[in-house]
């Protein structure tokens, strides 16, 4: 207890990580040539921003961060935690505002325009996996909290993340990375010009066995061709992403088999566990003055193996299964700009459209027996396909004073073919109109307010839609609705001076169910309405140019709603949030950086009685650069905390216990303290 007092006065004296405003590519140096783009915490976004909850991290903000894992880039955007119940090549959980995100779910992300999230996904709705992404070769993360924005709709309602990828290197590069655990990682990247444009291509390799007992033998790569012409106004690029990773997984793990002394907390009960993904990406941008078009295509496949109940179910063979998803997704959007003077007013309106079509030709739940497929519970076809417009209008009532409304509409139709139970098959549609409002008053130069209301959505998998038998008990079970309605309200502040920026916002968001499709049953499960309200702070301050401090934190109220008295805690909602550090830039090429993430506990069943434990966590980076050569050397759980990454409670069997299973927490440990040491060189 006491590390954990000493490890929240650490952050809130410390008060966050935080990097200088001017952010450089990777690559750039000072020469005169170089670009230097100022992106980052302290770029201004008065007199701009639509809400105190939106904000820009740039490369410099995430240069000298150490990571564990490729996910959490999402840990640069305010109150977003990003944590792994599996293996590394599986999409992280993510945790924002209140909401157990799953893999996705009420998370928008995009990567070069592109839809990251995965409808009516094999594993879970909206999954979100970010591993093909190269860290440094991120140019910019947006990111944008609530249903405020008329520009996205589908799994926005918590939150919005953009990255966008950089365009091109001032050198040509080549990291080597080893660390604790059998980590071993390789980059090479460069630029080069051709046809009048740049042409930029990466590869990057990473091994890892991690600290479990069965080593994870994570095997990945990841690659990127770009090119790009033109300028920031009137250009084009093309990109296409690559990326393949197999790994074994060790899921979390009953706490009664690690007190026993059944498992080391590194152990497993399933050895046979893990996945693999092959995502391939095409992407095209263009950007004609106040007109921006992009398209995108991506061909999937994804197959994971879990157990989580061991021997609950089947007595005899055990519960493992297995997860499939392959398909093709296609789309695009489109938006325009127009500045105008209506009564004397400047008002810019901002119409666009998207579309996209999730083309899947197999997503299933098969049975499984030591990884090997046994039978299909069951296996469907399905086409999802969508259209979305909306309008947007900004007026400048005052100099200070400016209003925006906005309005979008969205069309969703489906097609499930179910391949094992045709009874399951279906189509059908399903639209939803979401009305946006904000107000921001500019109160001084340095000081702006605002009001916020939104409505938005995210989509259930088509497959609960369409479904008339659950598939394991022959039951007659409910449809749900494709689209599910988010309501928000926010309001907030944010204050700009020289090298100190700081935001302070209130919201309340209340979803009319979160019902999901349960990818380990085959079958939907209805939740219940929810609301969440909160507040949310975040600062940034440079007080010498040596020195960039940062911080956030979030308190979260969220409950069910209109249930039974007692039973209105939502599981895995978390409370509270804080990412707190400093970075150091010291003469004579030396940096380091100091991070604090923490996140506290959480209901874990209905009635509160049972609650995960917090998890806090420290990293420590030092860096050395001198000429073309830069040293980096990332302590990941400086402290070596014996927290977990996550907790679940439910009944599970293991080899000799009763029938009806044993009622437990089920957790994923965070990974000992490990080092990693990294040396980079630019041509």
């Amino acid at each position: 207890m006491g590390k954990r007092r000493w490890l929240w006065g650490a952050g809130i004296v410390a008060a966050g990580i935080a990097h200088p405003a001017i952010a450089q590519l990777p690559g750039e140096t000072d020469r005169p040539e170089a670009d230097i783009i100022v992106y980052g915490r302290s770029l201004p976004q008065i007199g701009t921003a639509l809400s105190g909850s939106q904000g820009v991290v740039g490369y410099r903000d995430f240069e000298d961060k150490p990571l564990s894992r490729v996910g959490e880039l999402v840990e640069n955007v305010p109150g977003v935690i990003a944590t792994q119940h599996s293996g590394t090549g599986k999409a992280n959980q993510y945790f924002l505002r209140g909401f157990n995100l799953d893999h996705g779910t009420d998370f928008a992300g995009f990567v070069d325009g592109a839809p990251v999230n995965m409808r009516t996904h094999g594993h879970g709705q909206g999954y979100l996996d970010l591993n093909f992404l190269i860290p440094e070769l991120v140019e910019r993360i947006d990111y944008r909290k609530g249903p405020y924005f008329a520009d996205v709709g589908d799994f926005s309602a918590a939150g919005t993340v953009q990255f966008k990828t950089v365009d091109r290197l001032a050198r040509p590069m080549v990291e080597a990375t080893i660390g604790s655990y059998g980590y071993y990682r390789a980059l090479a990247a460069g630029s080069s010009e051709l046809g009048g444009g740049d042409l930029l291509v990466a590869i990057d390799g990473t091994r890892s066995n991690g600290p479990w007992d069965l080593n994870e033998d994570l095997k990945k790569v990841n690659g990127l061709i770009k090119y790009s012409s033109g300028t920031a106004t009137h250009g084009w690029n093309i990109g296409f992403t690559g990326y393949h990773a197999t790994w074994n997984a060790t899921d979390q793990v009953p706490e009664r088999a690690i007190d026993s002394g059944l498992i080391s907390r590194w152990g497993n009960i399933d050895p046979a566990l893990g996945g693999r993904t092959t995502r391939l990406g095409l992407t095209g941008n263009a950007i004609m003055g106040n007109t921006q078009v992009s398209a995108y295509a991506t061909y999937y496949d994804f197959l994971l193996t879990s157990n989580f109940t061991y021997f609950l179910n089947d007595p005899v063979n055990g519960d493992e299964f297995q997860q499939r998803d392959r398909r093709g997704v296609f789309g695009g959007s489109m938006r325009h700009d127009m500045a105008t003077i209506m009564a004397g007013m400047p008002v810019t309106f901002t119409v666009g459209a998207d579309g996209r079509w999730d083309h899947i030709g197999k997503v299933g739940l098969y049975s499984s027996v030591a990884g090997v497929m046994r039978e299909a519970v069951r296996e469907d076809k399905v086409d999802e396909y969508s259209g979305g417009a909306y309008g947007q209008a900004t007026a400048a009532l005052t100099d200070r004073l400016r209003l925006t409304l906005g309005l979008r509409g969205d069309v969703y139709g489906y097609d499930v073919t179910a391949r094992t139970l045709a009874a399951n098959s279906g189509k059908g549609s399903d639209a939803m109109l979401s009305p946006k409002a904000a107000l921001a008053w500019r109160a001084t130069n340095s000081l702006e307010f605002y009001a916020n209301y939104g409505e938005s959505f995210h989509s259930n998998d088509v497959r609960g839609a369409a479904i008339r038998v659950d598939p394991v008990t022959g039951d007659a079970v409910d449809r749900v609705p494709v689209l599910v309605k988010a309501r928000g309200e926010e309001i907030g502040a944010r204050l700009e001076l020289p090298n100190f920026t700081a935001s302070l916002v209130a919201f309340h968001l209340s979803l009319g169910s979160e019902l999901v499709f349960v990818g380990d049953g085959g079958s939907t499960e209805p939740n219940d309405a929810t609301r969440r309200r909160g507040v949310e702070a975040t600062l940034f301050w440079q007080p010498v140019p040596w020195l960039a401090l940062d911080a956030a934190g979030a308190l979260t109220h969220a409950r069910f709603h209109d249930v039974e008295p007692g039973q209105t805690r939502i599981p895995n909602a978390v409370s509270e949030t804080l990412s707190a550090g400093a970075t150091l830039d010291l003469s004579h090429g030396f940096s380091g950086a100091l991070r604090l993430r923490h996140f506290g506990a959480a209901p874990l069943i209905e009635d509160g009685s049972v609650r995960s434990r917090p998890t806090s966590l420290v990293n420590l980076g030092a860096y050395y650069t001198r000429a073309n050569m830069k040293i980096g050397i990332d302590v990941l759980n400086l402290f070596d905390a014996k927290d977990a990454d996550i907790s679940y409670y439910y009944a599970s069997r293991l080899a000799g216990e009763a029938a009806e299973g044993v009622e437990d927490r089920h957790i994923h440990p965070v990974e000992p303290r490990q080092l990693r040491i990294s040396l980079r060189y630019q041509l």
